[in-house]
């Protein structure tokens, strides 16, 4: 049984692995043609910036994709679709290389709709953004919900506080009130 720690430190090696010019165990790229920055041919094509983050909050991991797009892309039909194949393309690969690196699986539940932003800077440069949470297997629900603090004000800006400064005036303002 994977602890919470083994579960996130596992994804975050995963997700990290991921960088640009990864190479696998028999020095081919790593990332399987997931990003849009392996395909084609790199000498001859425009370079594509891309990747990828997890965040992690409760029992429950955020995946983004963050990539340059041109927007004849994105007025086309099933762009939407293809932002949540990528997203779904990542989640495979994050759950394929958890199992290399801890030997463990690990499950993660799609929770909710794909969330899709497009930006452009200029008629030339513009970027998505695309972002998807899932649930991850192994971690426990209660880990979403905080308990309150039952600590109270420290000392020392107690003191602070108590020395006024908000709502008293000092002896030497002669400002009209």
């Amino acid at each position: 049984m994977a602890t919470i720690y083994d579960i996130i430190q596992g994804l975050s090696q995963a997700a990290a692995n991921a960088y640009d010019g990864a190479l696998g165990e028999d020095y081919e790229p790593a990332n399987d043609g997931i990003l849009r920055r392996e395909e084609g041919n790199a000498l001859i094509d425009q370079r594509v910036m891309d990747g990828f983050n997890v965040k992690f909050y409760g029992n429950m991991m955020c995946l983004s994709y963050h990539s340059e797009i041109q927007l004849k892309e994105v007025y086309a039909s099933g762009f939407e679709g293809d932002m949540d194949q990528r997203i779904a393309d990542i989640a495979g690969w994050l759950k394929k290389e958890y199992k290399k690196i801890t030997g463990n699986s690990v499950t993660l539940t799609e929770e909710g709709e794909i969330d899709v932003f497009v930006e452009n800077s200029s008629r030339v440069r513009s970027w998505v953004i695309a972002k998807k949470h899932y649930k991850v297997g192994g971690l426990a629900e209660e880990m979403g919900i905080e308990q309150p603090s039952k600590r109270g004000l420290e000392p020392g800006w107690k003191k602070f506080l108590d020395q006024g400064g908000w709502g008293k005036r000092p002896k030497n303002d002669t400002r009209k009130k």
